[in-house]
């Protein structure tokens, strides 16, 4: 028989020849092809890290090819880690994670401290105060299969993982993207066409699909009772080359049932295997009955307490199930030959059976609360306050978990089994508030229609809309997402609802991705309904100064912010929000100092914080961290391709398009800022447009294209010269001069800047007034232009803004130049060549040397440091490492195992031009000075 892929081809019995100690598992058929891809995958994966997903329909095999993985890997001495989803346990924080470590807990202790503590209370095995750092519990799980990994290669195998519960999920979706130099394959079986977040996109796929005709009737022919005549022709009919319904509807066949194994109209395949195995079990005895449906009600984790209450493998009582096909056993104990035999043991029995079967489970996991409360509530139709709070009680213990999907799960459950309707309004709203941090807006939006259908209390009306209005800010659809929460924000105020200021801060964030003039006044006169309140304060300076920087917000929030961010404290998400106000306001050295605090304390949240994150991104480009910027986009870009979240993705491509653009790849930059323009509307997302537009302009800048740099830059503005976003455009202005001068464009531009300049006002932040006085500079009269120039280099807080600082020199340095003042021009031309050679920012670094060149200096043609050259990441690698950290430290700082460190640091020595690690910190000295590090 050709070892050739997941079909069963003996139905559980075994063939003759084989005796059972011999048996390599079940025969496949008509899988060649996938088993070798999937071996190769495996064989891969003792190299170099491997994920495979693996997809298919119910019963076509591919948990037996993933078996025959399994069998291969072990059979050459390495280690497994196996886990399958499972429906009931979907709603158990960690409860996947924890049945993949099961084997493993013991090695936790060669964890690091904070890893080893963040895990251990994801998994239930400690308590702590705080739920445990989402990122803290992935680099755990990375440093754990890391260590697994030393002694020989890893097979992680996850089946049914569609199943998985969320927590466990975004874990396993966050090693996968770590894994780079660990010889780790990483298996994901799921259904076709089922959604698995965090793998949908980026990862190779296995399709497994239906045998072929030969390999179809070769399974037949491999059955105890091979079908014959129509029989077997409707068989393969309905079938279609599922393996698993080939071998039922034979079996089914042989039975003396061939009417049904081949009668008109199929159901499904799945709900055709689940009809023929509720079929087996109207002829088995009342007893075997009840322990399948025990055994069915029960999951992986429960299989301990469940088995107290279940009768030995070896009882005969089971023995009608296994020659049914039910069933298998052996040392091992008892298990459902495949999932959909659970399915229908359990969906067969009638409510009152399963009820008991629940009740006989909560029983015995008495000292298993959040499991048990699940099987009470599996157990009750009525209204039970008890049950209620038991499942409650479980939403708190699995949100300082971390696993707000539980959590709010959790809640709705509670809700529904709660007496009163008050009640059940109250926790619906808590469940809609937790289901925010899982970005699923469908879910946020039915349970807030719940609460609707439930309550006319204003308050809870407005809590249940606003968790739908600050998950929809993260959204394309800003126009909506505004309305939603200018409404909410409406009503609090009438109500004198506190909720009236989160909803305004919410709406904030629309306002500044939008750029819609109407929001800022529809705020404006909501926010003056707000009594002051020191509680409100860091809520009031954020809505200011994201929704009116240069005006309120420059008047109000700006002098109140140093007070406000020492008085959060410890607060990651205060810190956050008070650092991206400060970027808003050009106090961008506060800015970038509290975004690294904020980084240091920030409890993972899902992709929530992206639009933060991509604002923490800007104010490291600003302030000349661009490796550090690169790296914010990055991950960015990683988390919201994958969860769909598109503005945050453009956000992030137009942040490094601007970054690649500055350091002299145009190619790139273009092909970042066009991805960003195609993801949003504009009108919707004009934030986004114009960073991308400017982007595109440095890009052709860099290249020398004038014309199209120009006609880039004045896409921020209006026909009429308004600034198409009113935060963003105003950057643009001098990069607008600039390009205008050298397409003799310079009347026109200066008309643009007056009127940008008028609209600005006379309070304007040192920055703003840089690079207006630098625009006046670069378009004035020659006799004008001195004073200018003067201005815009006169305030010392510049410097917080190095390229642009640096640019400033080179215009007057090239200005003093032509005026015949050489020795003037030097000093200012060698200081930005300085600035931009630190930077790496190529195209100034030319036009630099050749500015100098003219003014009688022979500028050494020293290349940018060789930093510069490495990725974001493998930067900041370097950088730890110059400092003496091991490769275990640097791992924990920025989330990879230790020999994915080891990994990048071998391979970025010949690009240094160092041979050992003692050489790193005079790479690191002769290079940029080193930033803060981030999160």
């Amino acid at each position: 028989m050709p070892a050739s892929g997941a079909a069963v081809a003996n139905g559980g019995s075994a063939r003759p020849g084989r005796s059972p100690a011999a048996d390599l598992g079940p025969t496949v058929l008509g899988r060649d092809t996938e088993i070798a891809d999937l071996m190769r995958r495996v064989a891969a994966g003792r190299t170099r890290s491997a994920v495979l997903v693996v997809e298919g329909e119910p019963g076509v095999g591919k948990s037996t090819l993933l078996d025959l993985a399994v069998r291969r890997t072990r059979g050459a001495g390495h280690q497994v880690l196996r886990a399958a989803g499972s429906e009931s346990e979907q709603h158990l924080a960690f409860a996947g994670l924890h049945q993949l470590l099961r084997p493993v807990l013991g090695d936790l202790d060669g964890l690091p401290a904070r890893q080893r503590s963040s895990l251990r209370a994801a998994l239930g095995l400690a308590d702590r105060a705080a739920p445990p750092d989402a990122l803290l519990v992935g680099l755990a799980v990375l440093t754990l299969v890391s260590d697994l990994a030393e002694p020989a290669p890893l097979l992680v195998v996850v089946d049914d993982a569609q199943r998985i519960d969320p927590a466990s999920l975004d874990v396993l979706s966050f090693v996968a993207r770590r894994m780079d130099s660990e010889p780790v394959t990483l298996l994901m079986g799921v259904r076709a066409a089922a959604s698995l977040p965090g793998f949908d996109t980026g990862y190779e796929r296995l399709a497994i699909g239906p045998l072929s005709g030969d390999a179809a009737n070769r399974l037949l022919d491999e059955q105890p009772g091979p079908p014959t005549g129509r029989t077997r022709a409707r068989i393969l009919q309905e079938a279609a080359g599922n393996p698993l319904a080939l071998v039922e509807l034979a079996r089914a066949a042989a039975s003396g049932q061939p009417e049904d194994a081949g009668r008109e109209g199929p159901l499904p395949v799945t709900d055709r295997l689940e009809e023929v195995f509720a079929r087996h079990l109207r002829h088995l005895p009342d007893t075997t009955r009840r322990i399948l449906l025990l055994l069915a009600a029960a999951d992986a984790a429960d299989a301990p307490a469940a088995a107290r209450g279940l009768p030995e493998a070896a009882d005969t009582v089971w023995a009608p199930a296994e020659r049914a096909g039910l069933v298998r056993r052996d040392s091992g104990g008892v298990a459902f030959r495949h999932p959909l035999v659970r399915s229908a043991v359990y969906h067969a029995a009638p409510f009152e059976e399963r009820r008991r079967a629940h009740l006989a489970l909560a029983r015995l996991l008495g000292e298993e609360p959040d499991r048990r409360a699940w099987h009470l509530a599996a157990a009750t139709v009525r209204p039970d306050a008890q049950v209620s709070a038991a499942l409650q009680e479980t939403a708190g213990r699995a949100r300082r978990r971390g696993g707000h999907a539980a959590a709010a799960a959790a809640l709705e459950r509670a809700a529904q089994l709660s007496p009163r309707r008050a009640d059940q309004a109250r926790l619906l709203a808590d469940a809609a508030g937790a289901a925010v941090l899982t970005g699923q807006l469908g879910w946020v939006e039915h349970l807030a229609a719940e609460v609707r259908k439930r309550t006319d209390d204003p308050a809870l009306l407005s809590r249940a809309a606003l968790a739908t209005g600050q998950l929809m800010t993260v959204g394309a659809h800003h126009t909506a997402a505004f309305a939603l929460l200018s409404r909410i924000a409406g009503e609090a105020a009438d109500a004198r609802s506190p909720h009236l200021l989160d909803a305004l801060a919410a709406a904030a964030v629309v306002r500044y991705y939008s750029g819609e003039e109407s929001q800022r006044q529809r705020i404006e006169a909501l926010l003056s309904r707000v009594p002051d309140s020191p509680a409100g304060g860091a809520l009031r300076a954020w809505t200011l100064a994201v929704s009116d920087p240069t005006g309120a917000g420059a008047s109000l929030a700006a002098p109140a912010l140093p007070r406000l961010i020492a008085a959060a404290g410890d607060d990651a998400g205060s810190l956050t929000a008070l650092a991206v106000a400060a970027w808003l306001l050009d106090r961008t050295t506060l800015a970038t100092r509290t975004f690294d605090e904020a980084f240091g304390r920030w409890q993972a949240l899902g992709p929530l914080p992206a639009g933060l994150a991509c604002a923490a991104g800007w104010a490291y480009l600003e302030q000349g961290r661009w490796a550090e910027a690169r790296t914010v986009a990055a991950e960015i870009t990683e988390v919201a391709s994958q969860a769909g979240l598109a503005h945050a993705e453009a956000c992030a491509r137009a942040l490094d398009a601007t970054v690649l653009a500055l350091l002299g790849d145009p190619a790139e930059a273009r092909r970042n800022a066009e991805r960003a323009l195609a993801l949003v509307d504009p009108l919707e997302s004009r934030s986004v447009a114009v960073f991308a537009h400017r982007a595109l302009g440095l890009a052709a800048v860099a290249e020398g294209d004038y014309d199209t740099a120009y006609a880039r830059f004045r896409s921020a503005f209006t026909e009429d010269g308004d600034p198409v976003h009113y935060h963003v455009s105003p950057t643009v202005l001098a990069e607008l001069a600039a390009a205008a001068v050298r397409r003799d464009r310079r009347e026109s531009a200066a008309v643009l800047l007056e009127r940008s300049a008028r609209r600005l006002g006379t309070g304007l932040s040192a920055r703003a007034s840089s690079l207006v006085e630098r625009s006046r500079a670069l378009l004035a009269e020659p006799e004008h232009a001195e004073r200018h120039f003067r201005a815009a280099l006169a305030d010392e807080a510049g410097e917080q803004w190095p390229f642009e600082r640096a640019q400033t020199r080179l215009d007057y340095g090239e200005w003093l130049r032509r005026q015949r003042r050489i020795a003037e021009a030097r000093p200012l031309l060698t200081g930005a060549l300085d600035t931009f050679r630190r930077l790496g920012a190529r195209p100034w670094i030319e036009r630099a040397e050749a500015e100098l060149r003219a003014a009688g200096i022979e500028a050494n043609s020293v290349a940018p440091g060789a930093l510069t050259r490495l990725t974001p990441q493998q930067q900041q690698i370097v950088r730890l490492a110059a400092r003496g950290l091991t490769n275990r430290e640097i791992g924990e700082k920025l989330f990879l195992s230790p020999r994915t460190v080891g990994s990048h640091l071998y391979r970025v020595f010949p690009k240094l031009g160092i041979t050992a690690r003692s050489q790193l910190r005079d790479v690191v000295d002769n290079t940029l000075p080193e930033p803060a590090l981030r999160r």
